[in-house]
Parts: structure tokens; sequence; C-alpha cells
């Protein structure tokens, strides 16, 4: 769904929703600019925005949604890369020259999203230096995070690879509460589902969450990190490679 953005007042029509912290961290006239050049658009859960191989027609900057980055491996295995909210975007690579996703971005939580075709996205960067200078400290937290993510995928146990995920999801979310299915946690975590089952057992029966039918609270946060493998520590907003580092 589409929602018409209001470039007169430079703000969304729907500003309860909130803002995207990449894009909010521009100097006022630029940020002006850019959304003056965005539609508000509504994205669903499982809904594909890039396919890896496919055409990048659209940079997406989410307000609420959170969107899962996953590696494709013959066409069906997937692995998590990385996750994008509020405080990023999803097509910065279009900037770099790379006209073709590289990932499958596939909607973890439905909300609203700033969408940006990516021809004027690029005549803006081409010129614009804050811009310029934000996109690149962001694409380096990206890929530092990518590259942690999948160390943690080859050498980590599951259960702390999926405390990690749930705390990532709790940051980006800003929320206790939130809908994970185990076949979404499967695809995300490059296991079966009864992996994800036996993992997500063993965190709830350490009271660390509550988990029923895809619907995931953390009821002990510190007991979670515990939990988790010393990755969270490294990818969390002020870790050494977390976003925190991205808004200077």
């Amino acid at each position: 769904m589409i929602v018409n953005f209001d470039t007169a007042h430079g703000s969304a029509l729907i500003p309860s929703r909130g803002s995207n912290r990449l894009l909010a961290s521009l100097p006022e006239d630029d940020l002006d600019h850019i959304q003056s050049l965005c539609e508000l658009a509504m994205v669903d859960v499982g809904e594909v925005l890039f396919e890896p191989g496919q055409p990048i027609t659209h940079l997406y900057f989410p307000l609420d949604a959170l969107v899962c980055l996953l590696a494709v491996a013959e066409g069906r295995m997937t692995l998590e890369v990385g996750a994008v909210g509020r405080e990023g975007m999803l097509g910065a690579s279009v900037a770099l020259g790379h006209q073709t996703a590289q990932v499958r971005a596939v909607v973890q939580r439905a909300g609203y999203v700033l969408r940006m075709e990516s021809g004027d996205f690029c005549r803006e960067f081409a010129h614009m230096e804050s811009l310029q200078r934000l996109l690149s400290r962001y694409t380096d937290a990206l890929l530092a995070q990518a590259i942690q993510i999948a160390v943690c995928s080859r050498f980590h146990v599951l259960e702390a690879r999926l405390a990690r995920t749930l705390l990532v999801t709790r940051d980006r979310l800003q929320s206790e509460r939130f809908h994970l299915t185990h076949e979404f946690l499967a695809h995300a975590l490059g296991v079966r589902r009864v992996g994800v089952t036996k993992a997500a057992s063993a965190l709830q029966q350490q009271g660390l969450i509550s988990y029923s039918r895809g619907n995931i609270e953390i009821l002990d946060s510190a007991g979670l990190e515990a939990a988790s493998c010393g990755c969270y520590e490294l990818v969390k907003d002020d870790g050494s490679i977390g976003m925190g580092s991205v808004f200077l």
C-alpha cells in the first residue's frame, strides 16, 4: 500500500509511525529534500523486497518495519546476514554501482517504510556530501556485522545464536515482545525447524523467554545476554561494530 508523502511540510501523513534514524542524521535541508523524493509504503510480513540477482528498483528506509537479510545458496538454503529496522536502509549498494540485489530481503515485522527510486537516490548521492559520509559509515558497519554473523553461524552453538537473534530483534523493534515463527527462525539461522524448537525450549526452560506459537516475550534480558555468544556484545548499538558508530 502506497501513501502520498507531504512534501510541503517534509513529514509523513502518519507521523506517529516515527522516523528513520539514518535519514534523521542528515542536515535538515538535505533530509527534507530526500524525503520529498520518497513515498510512504506499507510492507507485510513475509513480503520479499529484494531477491538475489534481481534489479534494485527502489530503496527502503524502514520507519517501524523490520527486514531480515538472508544469503541464499542453491536457491533454497538461507542464512541470516543482518537485519534492518529504523536505524538503517535497504539498497545502499546501488550507490556503489551494484544494480542487482546480493541478498534476499524479507519483511520480518509489518510496518511502514519510506520508498525511493534507485535512480533518484543515485543522483542525490553523487552530489550530497552529507549522504556520502553517512552511507560510508553505514555500509562499513553493515558489512562488519554481516561478517561477524557469518563467523557466529560457523562456530557458535544454536542456542547462543538464537539468543543473539532474539536480542537483536528486541533492539531493532524496541520491544520485549514480538512474533517470530519457527519456520522464519529456521530460515534465518540456517537450520531445521526441530533445531529451533529445541533451542527455544532450552531458553524457555531457563526462564529467559516465553515462546508460544511464534509469540515471543523476553522475560530476563540479562540472562538472555549471558546465554548469547559474545557476538551480541559486538553488534549491539553501543558495541564495537554496532550501528551507534554510524550516528556520530
